[in-house]
């Protein structure tokens, strides 16, 4: 600063340098704020982790979009700020925009939290000689010697839409309400090459965790690369503690967490200030699926699908007669649709048995699966799985009975919202009769009505997912699906307490059918509800003992034979 004051030569040779090299520029000409030091204005000297970001910043600004993956407090925004500020101040005719969730966190006089109070910041603590000229409005700064230009907005649905943008910085990302946060990334797709994705996760029910996803370079900043979080840092394998920093001196005393993930003393300070698991996974840990308020136990899920879960016996298609849908015979086809974990004898018939088939329908357009899940009540076992994005509800209905007929007349329950009611005007069309009646899920009396098929509210949805969760941890229902226990990952507790599958809460959802998704998981919950209902019925009738040829015996035996009358039609 002192070489750069004493005469203009000396001053043109070091804007030279600043314009060449945006580190050499921010670590000798930057600064900072930070108010939980003292003093809270400290020079901007750049940690290694983020000379490696700033490098991949800069190369990307105008280039290509760029995502960064962030634990809280890593300098991250400070850093995107420096790198359009180093731009608009030494290249000519760079056009920014920037946009945070609401006007005030994008410039608000006096807000050290506004982006524009950052770039004030940066800007007043240069020395004159090396400052450009420059115009300081409302939401913009002007370089009046290059033309170049940064502005600001709200981050709305309509976000930058019909403008062009040198470079765009969406900060904190993930903050946006689900609806703006798609409609700002078709709204600013087309108005320039590079956006800059700034957030830490928020869960998997919105944009950013579609933007993470993306094909796009990705800086990861991790709170371990910090100098200061990571000092003392430890981990644990098996319940056996690792120390992976050995120069730090932990007390004798020091009570380590061994539940296998990458922790520290800052780390463990800060966990004990949360309030939940959610907290820590959202703000230091970059897990989005932890960072959502998650239905399912993940450390349950995962236990249960290594003790249960296996490779089906076979795979293939049922073949069945058009006309009146009587199973011909099991098919094997690498990529079928119809999976089974049960073996159909010599003849090809499934082995005698009490079945039920729980059933979760889509439109069949591909954007969401439909789910048959078929499961053996005397062993509590799922032993065929269904599945397929492509078939129509009343061709599904087809299937559907076809397959309760290869598995002995099995008891059929569905989801009527939606897709369902032209599902059940098929079976009832083609004279399937085993079938769920709808009936009060939440009365004492579960009273049945004469509707057929299970009613998808958001109570009975997660009263029904709250009983299957309830049987996967206690081991009532055995599932060797896979990819149905996979699927239970991605439940959620959503505002207002009902339980959604995670992409669901997707506004742009492409399916348009916000209960299709977490198929397997619906129709398997459904399969063990139906084995409930079935095991009652039976406990009920053990119940009654009748004396044989009384007035109650004879009326039961009537009973008996005018269902078997009835079932034998509707063969």
């Amino acid at each position: 600063m002192r070489l750069g004051s004493a005469n203009r030569d000396n001053a043109h040779e070091i804007w030279i340098m600043c314009a060449r090299d945006f580190l050499f520029w921010l670590n000798t000409f930057g600064w900072t704020y930070d108010p939980r030091r003292n003093p809270a204005t400290v020079p901007f000297i750049t940690y290694d982790y983020q000379d490696e970001a700033a490098v991949k910043l800069i190369q990307s600004i105008g280039v290509e979009d760029i995502c960064f993956l962030k634990s809280r407090d890593m300098g991250a925004s400070w850093l995107c700020l420096s790198a359009f500020l180093w731009a608009w101040q030494f290249h000519p005719e760079m056009v920014f925009l920037m946009g945070s969730r609401n006007e005030e966190y994008v410039d608000k006089p006096g807000n050290p939290k506004s982006l524009f109070w950052k770039l004030d910041k940066l800007l007043e603590n240069q020395p004159g000689w090396l400052r450009p000229n420059f115009e300081r409005t409302k939401l913009s700064l002007r370089n009046l010697d290059n033309k170049s230009v940064i502005d600001g907005e709200s981050t709305t649905g309509d976000f930058a839409r019909g403008d062009r943008r040198t470079a765009i910085l969406l900060d904190e990302f993930s903050a946006l309400p689900v609806d703006d946060g798609y409609r700002a990334l078709g709204s600013t797709r087309d108005v320039t090459r590079c956006r800059i994705f700034n957030f830490t996760p928020q869960g998997r029910s919105n944009a950013a965790y579609d933007v993470a996803q993306m094909d796009i370079v990705k800086i990861r900043l991790h709170w371990s690369q910090h100098p200061e979080k990571k000092v003392g840092l430890y981990t644990s394998e098996n319940g056996e503690l690792k120390i992976l920093d050995d120069n730090y001196p932990f007390p004798k005393d020091y009570k380590f967490i061994l539940d296998g993930r990458l922790r520290s003393p800052a780390y463990d300070t800060e966990e004990k200030r949360c309030a939940s698991r959610m907290e820590m996974a959202a703000e230091w840990d970059i897990d989005f699926g932890s960072s959502d308020s998650l239905f399912f136990d993940i450390a349950e899920l995962q236990k249960y699908e290594h003790q249960y879960c296996m490779a089906p016996f076979l795979v293939g298609e049922l073949d069945y007669n058009a006309t009146d849908l009587h199973p011909a015979g099991f098919m094997e086809r690498e990529y079928g649709r119809l999976k089974l974990w049960i073996r159909p004898d010599s003849r090809g018939e499934i082995p005698p048995g009490d079945y039920v088939v729980g059933i979760d329908i889509s439109a069949g357009t591909g954007a969401s699966n439909s789910c048959i899940s078929i499961g053996r009540c005397e062993t509590g076992e799922k032993v065929a799985e269904f599945v397929t994005p492509s078939i129509r509800p009343d061709h599904l209905a087809e299937v559907a009975i076809a397959l309760c007929r290869w598995f002995h007349g099995a008891y059929m329950i569905w989801e009527s919202n939606g897709s369902g009611r032209l599902f059940g005007d098929s079976v009832i069309d083609r004279g399937y009769r085993n079938f769920y009646f709808r009936q009060n899920e939440l009365s004492i009396s579960k009273r049945i009505t004469d509707i057929p098929g299970w009613f998808s509210s958001r109570e009975n949805k997660r009263v029904l997912l709250g009983m299957y969760r309830h049987a996967l941890e206690a081991g009532e229902f055995i599932n060797r699906s896979r990819e149905a226990i996979r699927e239970c990952h991605d439940y959620v507790y959503a505002a207002g307490g009902s339980v959604e599958h995670s992409a669901s809460l997707k506004s742009q959802d492409l399916s348009g059918a916000r209960e299709n998704h977490g198929d397997r998981v619906i129709a398997d919950a459904l399969c063990f509800y139906a084995m409930r209902i079935f095991k009652k019925k039976e406990e009920e009738e053990q119940k009654i003992e009748v004396p044989p040829n009384c007035f109650a015996w004879r009326q039961m035996q009537r009973m008996r034979k005018a269902e078997e009358v009835e079932y034998r039609w509707s063969e």
